[in-house]
């Protein structure tokens, strides 16, 4: 009877409520049936896709200056193997984007995060150090232009060449090894599972290099302000003439520098005063310029280069146009 007066309260028909119940009880009953219940749908982050995505158009141009340069014998010159090691690394590091975005979404396990992590920290860092390379050879080819195409200069390409990789190497080797924040997620980083202690060290030795980079770029722009003016005295240009040769060589020196701080500084000065803490937004908006970086550089050091030129109108059409057979290198070329 009371339970007659309870359903009768609701005001509801009675066949309805009847059909309520058992509805509730096929309800109660499927959620109890283990697999029933619909799995979750997959969220998938925007700017994970947008780093895809450039991962995948920064795999794309460095593997074209990668195959360049090792299907032709005659880019075989001390500058040709750094631009080739800074595409290689610049390649790794697309790919390691690439992985990154798959494994997160479709592999997700610890062991597959340390080892992406350990990649792009690798490949990146082989890319910075190939640019301190590259600007440390830039230097000692005018600075010793004399003596500059000798056996020694080759020996020393290849030495710098295995410390830099041994290096960057080892820097991704550190989260595989155990130094990383799985364990403990109060020593996290920005990007996880990077401690804050490896991030920091890092992101010293970036500013660090960027330091004796500009030092050498200054003193590159002091060498070919010289040059300019010697060729201008030797040749009797006129004085605009050798202003406006001076300022493309300086211009395109403030360019190549200003393109990698301004790729890269963000993301390093974030990554010494944030930790795990600070929203993830941030760390994407600073990290994506960062792989912009390797989207340029074949653009600068690569295709801006004569032989490369020649070799890749070769590639494409099997000639090479008479303005590139012509032309004549000049401080700009730096």
């Amino acid at each position: 009877m009371n339970e007659d007066l309870k359903v009768n309260v609701s005001g509801l028909p009675r066949d309805y409520l009847d059909a309520g119940a058992a509805g509730n009880v096929s309800a109660a009953v499927s959620s109890q049936v283990p697999g029933v219940e619909p799995e979750p749908e997959l969220v998938v982050n925007p700017w994970d896709i947008v780093l895809c995505t450039s991962g995948t158009l920064i795999s794309c141009e460095n593997a074209i200056v990668v195959l360049i340069i090792f299907h032709n014998p005659s880019l075989r010159a001390p500058m040709f193997l750094l631009i080739g090691s800074l595409a290689l690394a610049d390649l790794l590091a697309g790919i390691g984007l690439i992985i990154n975005f798959v494994f997160a979404y479709l592999l997700q396990s610890e062991a597959t995060k340390l080892v992406t992590i350990g990649l792009i920290v690798a490949s990146f860092s082989a890319s910075v150090c190939s640019l301190l390379a590259i600007t440390v050879d830039r230097y000692l080819s005018l600075y010793y232009a004399l003596t500059y195409h000798s056996e020694r200069t080759v020996t020393f390409t290849y030495v710098m060449l295995i410390m830099l990789w041994g290096t960057s190497i080892c820097l991704g080797l550190l989260p595989i090894l155990g130094w990383n924040c799985l364990q403990d997620e109060s020593t996290c980083s920005v990007v996880r599972p990077l401690t804050k202690n490896n991030a920091a060290i890092l992101s010293i030795s970036f500013l660090f290099m960027f330091a004796l980079m500009l030092q050498l770029y200054i003193q590159i722009c002091k060498i070919v302000m010289r040059h300019a003016h010697q060729i201008a005295l030797q040749h009797h240009f006129l004085a605009t003439s050798h202003y406006v040769t001076t300022r493309k060589g300086v211009s395109t020196l403030a360019i190549i520098l200003g393109t990698f701080a301004a790729c890269w500084m963000p993301f390093t000065l974030y990554s010494l005063i944030a930790d795990y803490t600070y929203p993830s937004i941030y760390t994407y908006a600073t990290l994506l310029p960062a792989t912009y970086n390797s989207i340029i550089n074949p653009v600068i050091y690569a295709f801006r280069n004569q032989e490369i030129q020649k070799a890749l109108c070769l590639i494409c059409c099997g000639c090479v146009p008479s303005s590139l057979s012509q032309r004549a290198p000049s401080p700009s070329d730096v």
